[in-house]
């Protein structure tokens, strides 16, 4: 049979394509912009016919129909990464919450939690009947590998991307048509302090450097500090609009990696049409499974690798909580350590941890002498490196916690440094 015949055979509706999913399947969702959309409407405008089904996602950007109050009759959602979308539910009981490192969940995928249903988002085929996974390989495509069925929206606008970023047709059991536009994330609002944060953090940063950058205000106000930098590099679990902008600028050229050299490596994209303009058929950008793109013994092999990610308090230890606040579930724990990690164990090597001094419009400091009570330990005082907020550069790694607890309260907001004082010469009996 011909490719074309192959294609033609598999479409279905997306009415089709939902009645191909059974009460008490598992089904991963593609990630993050690259989330497909019309097979999930069809399932929630006929609810009344399933029962436990399981919806495994990361960052959900959609509306997350299935996980609304009245959906857990017929939907169970399990957050691997708790999403605006997904907050409410986790947190009042309607969703569950799994805990892992980004680079581990393919391998859940293949023993812990196997995938009975992926239902992906694609390009359309090339000549050669390969789709690619587009804006999201990262667990996508390990979850299409994994699966007993694979329903596809094709989106004749999906980028096409390089890398190991294809599926066969012939490995996809159903197909629904699309010509929606991708998800699209807007660049965030870039303030004062997050302009000072970001040049503290580009201080940091030397010639011919690799990059991680994270999601949000702070990794894209570092970028506005790196145009007299030269043979930037990336390797980073996503990008956004932000790193296009010194690639044209002759800024990020790859040049200088000792892995990948003249590639940009990520495993997902965030970011507007711009982005997906630039990466479309753009042999300098490679998308790889999460597993490799964010293991630390890969990380690790590309000299000068800073990571840089953000926070949501840092105690006098320098132990770092990102993914709670308090007992509330606010995101997870990404690529944060993969990342921390591999950049520790590089040679100049650096992970900065990032974060403005207060929250709440100045009201709550977000360097504490203890975390708050029911907070996750997202990242452990043994990983962090540097801490950096609007008020300077904290180095921790290396000291003992009488100085890592000076530094920190260092670079703290003036309104909270004094109680912070009284804590520290409270804890370690000693004046500050």
């Amino acid at each position: 049979m011909k490719l074309e015949e192959i294609y033609k055979s598999k479409i279905v509706t997306p009415e089709q394509a939902a009645e191909k999913i059974k009460s008490g399947n598992r089904i991963v969702v593609g990630h993050a912009c690259g989330e497909p959309t019309e097979v999930i409407a069809a399932m929630v405008a006929n609810c009344e016919v399933y029962k436990d089904v399981e919806f495994v996602h990361m960052v959900a950007m959609s509306k997350s129909e299935y996980a609304k109050p009245g959906m857990e009759k017929y939907f169970r959602h399990n957050s691997l990464f708790v999403g605006a979308s997904t907050r409410d539910a986790v947190n009042s009981g309607r969703a569950d919450f799994t805990p892992c490192y980004f680079s581990e969940v393919p391998a859940l995928f293949k023993e812990d939690l196997p995938v009975d249903v992926a239902l992906i988002q694609v390009s359309k085929p090339d000549e050669h009947g390969f789709c690619s996974f587009g804006v999201s390989n990262d667990y996508t495509k390990p979850a299409a590998k994994y699966a007993k069925l694979v329903i596809a929206e094709v989106n004749n606008r999906m980028p096409r991307t390089m890398g190991d970023s294809f599926i066969h047709v012939s490995e996809i059991d159903y197909i629904v048509e699309s010509n929606h536009q991708i998800i699209e994330l807007k660049p965030p609002k870039i303030g004062d302090v997050e302009k000072a944060i970001g040049k503290h953090c580009a201080s940091l940063i030397e010639d011919g450097s690799t990059l991680q950058l994270g999601i949000g205000a702070i990794p894209d106000a570092v970028l506005l500090f790196l145009k007299d930098k030269k043979d930037l590099g990336i390797h980073s679990e996503m990008i956004s609009d932000g790193v296009v902008e010194l690639v044209e600028a002759g800024v990020i050229t790859n040049k200088a990696k000792t892995i990948h050299p003249g590639k940009i490596v990520v495993t997902f994209l965030m970011g507007t049409q711009r982005l997906y303009d630039f990466v479309n058929d753009n042999p300098m950008v490679e998308m790889y499974s999460v597993d490799y793109v964010n293991d630390p013994s890969v990380i690790m092999k590309n000299s000068k690798m800073i990571s840089i990610n953000s926070c949501v308090q840092v105690d006098l230890m320098g132990q770092v909580a990102s993914e709670t606040v308090g007992l509330k579930q606010i995101s997870g724990v990404g690529g944060q350590v993969d990342f921390v990690r591999g950049s520790n164990m590089c040679i100049n090597g650096k992970s900065i941890m990032a974060m403005s001094s207060t929250a709440a419009h100045g009201k709550i400091s977000k360097i504490v002498s203890l975390l708050d009570e029911g907070s996750v330990v997202t990242t452990g005082r043994n990983d962090v490196n540097y801490v950096v907020t609007e008020y300077g550069i904290a180095k921790l790694k290396g000291k003992n916690l009488k100085d890592r607890a000076r530094a920190l309260i260092g670079i703290s907001h003036p309104d909270f440094k004094d109680g912070l004082v009284l804590k520290f010469e409270k804890r370690f009996n000693c004046l500050f």
